[in-house]
């Protein structure tokens, strides 16, 4: 009530004084308005008088100059008539209610011959008056021989001023009584209700009954309080959940790795600062309009290393991809980040076009990528795109270097394949610097790994870190025996090291994972999976009892047509499942710039439809392929529907997407179809792991997923999740950052000790 008052009083005295200022400018403008009016036609007037009166006045006839003022000076509004002797006598006067004219003010004979008439306004006791006096000559001549005085009553002037106030005053007093009205009706729908409705449902949160989101406004006002109350509702279920977690899993004897627990492990642990290296960067801004948006990339890499970079206050060093990332960035090309809190630094690095290229579309992605995966797509090697690619390897280098400045203890976790080359810049410019690789697709075989032509410089560039990290023991193994066989080296096997010109770089697995809470909360639908599965479908304008899921980018890697031909042996082989069982195949388009999935993309959609084409009923398709960008929440819907997630990759690190629908399924149901090609199948061996060319084996296991005795099908899904629970993202990150800030730094013999000598020209292909 108070605020309310408040306002009010704010808004009748500012109104007032606004209206008050605007009513007096009105006023002198109506005045001078009235004023210049009444002179012009005062003067009209006289040059009429003029010529009637200067030859009475030329003959000295006083009875002839009473009778014409007498005769003109009854005209309506006109006080009188006088004529004045030069020196000021009065010669005539019209009969007024004033006893006496005033007199002109000007002694008139000493004026300039030819002079033109005065106008004034005057007071005659109370009555407001306008006085004009124009000088008479004698014909022929510029001698005056008298004056005419004209005198008009301006009392209406003062009328009409005091009318435009009396009007002024009745609209501020109706506007006050409206804008009380209108103010407190404001107050109360749009501030007083959503605050008292936030205030109850806050309420409701400390005792555990309120909904997920406040019921406030999403406008312009309330849009960052919203914000914030939406932020501290995540942290405090978050912290709720992890509590709660934390107290069941103490019972059992397990501890789980959070978000909170990994800053307390990395601020124990790190004695410098953190640099990540990647080429996605975690924020990226884009021009929305006349706007610029900020954009959060899906990335499990992101949700794995904030926690690391906010506990202590690192550096992210990425590409800045998005086409506002240059205005929104200092001199020195830091941003920090998260917008709402910023706890980290972002610094950007350009490349030009023609590297961008290169480096990724090339030499990354059509070359290491099916080199490392091998799917049955050639890698295609450019001399072009190499060059590209350690152009862009050195940018970073000369970024990362920058950014250490004379930082001691410092620790650098470069990400994933694009960044070969860049361990061994690092420690080149800085051998004391604690550098770690993580690669998070596979390694192939020492054979397969041949065909590149620059493998040993690829090597040699991987080699400059003290950890290389894979997700699975094999990827370590390949990449150990693809040393051995191209480089001059020691392999410990026992240890897992590389020992090579004097430097000791360890390999090691780190099987990464998701963030089991945030995905369970994002899952978590009031809705029954039936009533999620029946939503859904009727949506894609279908009927089905059974529903599948696979969720991908369009990558000929993902086995995707190798799925769509298990549905159809499915189908061929158990004809029953026909109109009862549709497989939903949500794609994400990929790498659109390079050829082989561009092509790829047709071949999905030319696939789906010839299956759909073949088996298809009025209101029934046996797949539905949504080949477009999903919002997570949308996936969310479409894993906790499904009766069985598929995941059928030719050649994988991990895949996250196994570890996602698991982490998603709070109701212990549904199956997982995974592929024996993927890190993940280490892992959770409680899915059906198939091999996805076989298609009567991908055929049988929808069947044995579709059929399966409920409580097995539970118990396979409570072990998957209590590994997914407590192998979590977090946990990864954790043990990826204590193995790094326990490595014994080994100076390389072929170390530059000199920074002046940074950069290197080229990395040396040793052995």
């Amino acid at each position: 009530m108070k605020l309310s008052i408040r306002l009010i009083l704010f808004l009748v005295v500012g109104i007032t004084v606004v209206t008050f200022v605007i009513a007096r400018n009105q006023v002198r403008a109506e005045k001078r308005g009235l004023r210049a009016d009444l002179e012009r036609r005062v003067e009209m007037y006289a040059e009429t008088l003029e010529e009637i009166v200067e030859p009475a006045v030329e003959r000295g006839s006083r009875e002839q100059l009473r009778h014409l003022v007498e005769r003109f000076g009854n005209r309506e509004s006109l006080a009188g008539l006088a004529v004045y002797s030069p020196g000021g006598t009065v010669l005539a006067q019209s009969s007024t209610r004033i006893d006496r004219l005033p007199p002109p003010p000007v002694p008139w004979p000493q004026t300039e011959p030819g002079g033109q008439g005065v106008s004034e306004f005057l007071r005659l006791g109370d009555e407001p008056m306008h006085a004009y006096y124009l000088p008479l000559h004698a014909q022929g001549s510029d001698k005056i021989d008298g004056v005419l005085g004209i005198f008009h009553d301006a009392r209406y002037i003062e009328t009409q001023s005091e009318q435009i106030w009396r009007d002024t005053l009745w609209h501020v007093l109706a506007q006050m009584l409206l804008i009380v009205f209108v103010t407190f009706l404001i107050i109360r729908w749009t501030v007083v209700l959503p605050l008292s409705r936030t205030a109850k449902w806050m309420k409701d949160l400390r005792s555990g009954r309120a909904g997920a989101r406040p019921p406030l406004l999403q406008d312009e006002f309330f849009g960052p309080l919203s914000k914030e109350v939406v932020n501290l509702t995540r942290s405090l279920a978050e912290a709720r959940a992890t509590a709660e977690e934390e107290a069941r899993l103490r019972e059992t004897g397990v501890s789980m790795w959070t978000a909170e627990r990994l800053r307390v492990s990395v601020q124990k642990k790190l004695l410098g600062p953190l640099f990540v290296v990647s080429n996605r960067e975690p924020y990226m801004h884009v021009r929305r309009g006349k706007g610029i948006e900020t954009v959060i990339p899906a990335s499990g890499l992101v949700t794995a290393l904030e926690p690391i970079l906010r506990a202590c206050d690192g550096t992210w060093i990425a590409f800045g991809s998005g086409d506002a990332d240059q205005a929104t960035v200092d001199r020195k090309d830091h941003l920090r980040v998260p917008p709402d809190r910023p706890e980290y630094t972002l610094r950007r690095v350009w490349l030009p076009k023609a590297t961008e290229q290169g480096y990724y579309y090339g030499f990354s992605n059509e070359g290491l990528w099916p080199l490392c995966h091998i799917a049955h797509t050639r890698p295609v090697f450019r001399a072009s795109d190499w060059q590209a690619y350690q152009d862009a390897n050195r940018k970073f280098a000369d970024a990362v270097i920058e950014e250490l400045g004379g930082a001691e203890h410092a620790l650098v976790l470069i990400q994933d394949y694009h960044f070969a080359l860049l361990p061994r810049m690092v420690k080149q410019a800085r051998p004391d610097v604690r550098v770690a690789i993580f690669w998070h697709i596979p390694w192939p075989n020492p054979e397969a790994f041949g065909i590149c032509p620059w493998r040993r410089e690829l090597l040699d560039g991987l080699l400059g870190s003290d950890l290389v990290g894979f997700h699975t023991q094999a990827h370590c193994n390949n990449f150990l025996e693809t040393v051995d066989a191209a480089l001059e080296s020691r392999i410990e096997w026992e240890q897992f090291a590389v020992k090579r010109t004097g430097h000791t770089t360890s390999v090691r697995p780190f099987p990464i994972s998701v963030d089991f809470r945030e995905t369970q909360a994002a899952a978590a639908i009031s809705a029954s999976p039936y009533e999620l599965r029946s939503n859904l479908l009727k949506k894609l304008g279908m009927k089905a009892l059974f529903l599948g899921i696979g969720v991908d980018r369009i990558d000929y890697t993902k086995g995707i047509l190798e799925r769509f031909r298990g549905i159809e042996r499915f189908l061929e082989m158990y004809p029953s499942y026909r109109n009862k069982f549709t497989f939903v195949q949500i794609g994400a388009p990929s790498r659109t710039h390079i050829p082989r999935y561009r092509d790829f993309l047709v071949e999905v959609e030319a696939e789906a439809n010839r299956i759909n084409e073949r088996f298809q009923g009025p209101d029934w398709k046996p797949i539905a392929p949504l080949l477009r960008h999903h919002h997570h929440d949308e996936i969310m819907l479409y894993y906790r529907a499904a009766d069985l997630c598929m995941v059928t990759s030719l050649h994988d690190g991990m895949n996250l997407v196994a570890k996602e629908f698991v982490a998603a399924r709070e109701d212990e149901e549904g199956a997982l179809i995974l592929s024996q090609f993927t890190g993940a199948s280490r892992e959770l061996r409680d899915a059906l792991v198939v091999n996805p060319y076989d298609a009567d084996e991908l055929a049988e296991s929808i069947r044995l997923a579709l059929e399966m005795d409920a409580s097995e099908r539970r118990l396979r899904m409570q072990r998957m999740r209590r590994l997914v629970r407590e192998h979590n993202v977090y946990h990864w990150a954790g043990n990826l950052i204590s193995e790094l800030s326990e490595m014994r730094i080994e100076e390389a013999e072929s170390a530059v000790l000199n920074p002046e000598a940074w950069p290197p020209h080229r990395v040396a292909a040793n052995g």
